[in-house]
């Protein structure tokens, strides 16, 4: 009998029933924690996709607009007098160009990225210690 009934009272319980009525009731609370997580969790997972989505749709109406805008621009250069193609031929040239200088930053900036030197140095260090250890003499104890 792990449970403390209405008429019981605690102090005429052994240590044994204590111990196994506190461990019921961890175990009991972590469930419910665990629940209310799930639930709290499933209801943000339905938030962040529905988010997730009308970022997707803000990038797509983003994209159109872009298109569009380089249309706008091109025949902006035709009623300045240029010829069709080479408004056209303009405008992909400053696409390009703008691609070039986004490709170099982007190439700039991976260069930079050191791949957790520290981490792969203390691991290499903790595995050659642990081949180590049977062969080693024990530390000197110092204080």
């Amino acid at each position: 009998m792990s449970e403390a009934l209405p008429g019981e009272r605690i102090e005429d319980k052994s240590l044994g029933e204590l111990v196994a009525l506190a461990s019921s009731n961890v175990s009991g609370l972590i469930r419910a924690e665990m629940e209310l997580a799930k639930l709290e969790l499933k209801g943000d997972a339905k938030k962040a996709a529905l988010g997730g989505v009308m970022f997707s749709i803000a990038g797509l109406i983003g994209g159109l607009i872009v298109i569009l805008l380089s249309i706008a621009a091109a025949y902006g250069l035709v009623a300045l007098g240029v010829w069709h193609w080479a408004a056209f031929l303009i405008v992909s040239a400053v696409y390009a160009a703008l691609a070039a200088v986004l490709l170099l930053i982007g190439f700039l900036r991976m260069k930079k990225i050191e791949g957790a030197k520290r981490t792969r140095k203390t691991l290499k260090d903790d595995l050659t210690m642990l081949r180590k250890r049977g062969d080693a003499d024990p530390p000197a104890l110092t204080d």
